[in-house]
């Protein structure tokens, strides 16, 4: 169920990226959701932690203005009610 929606919000992310107004805390969101959401859940090779260790470390370049105050857990912090692709599993 974790992997799923990852999958999920990567997959919006990935739709979503080349449009948002502020694609580092974007991406900083996206680290600590897969972070908070995987965490004892899902394995990661150590090549695969590199990758989030780096999304991670760009997401730091939005400042403090990245700091999120949201749920990080919350899969519905990345879908916008007027976005034409919803997310099918919940």
């Amino acid at each position: 169920n974790a992997l799923l929606d990852i999958t999920d919000v990567l997959s919006q992310v990935y739709l979503t990226l080349e449009t948002t107004k502020n694609p580092e805390a974007l991406v900083n969101r996206l680290a600590n959701y897969i972070y908070s959401v995987g965490f004892g859940k899902i394995h990661l090779n150590k090549s695969e932690e590199q990758l989030l260790i780096d999304l991670g470390a760009y997401g730091q370049r939005a400042g403090w203005n990245s700091v999120y105050r949201g749920d990080y857990t919350a899969k519905a912090e990345f879908f916008n009610y007027s976005d034409a692709r919803k997310y099918a599993r919940v």
